[in-house]
């Protein structure tokens, strides 16, 4: 299995997907197994395939 692109990610950080930046911001619920869901504002609920997608960590909301 590929590295988690996501590991450093943890419930409650907040993160935009480089590829949907309509989504808007979004708050991570889980990680498990290379699975990253994360809660975006415009977009709800979405599940992140962190082998694929490397999340950009959010500090300035």
């Amino acid at each position: 299995m590929a590295d988690d692109l996501n590991s450093m990610l943890e419930p409650g950080m907040l993160v935009r997907h480089p590829g949907a930046p309509e989504w808007g911001v979004g708050q991570v619920q889980s990680r498990i197994d290379g699975k990253t869901t994360v809660n975006f504002r415009e977009a709800g609920k979405v599940v992140i395939d962190g082998t694929r997608v490397m999340l950009e960590p959010v500090f300035d909301t």
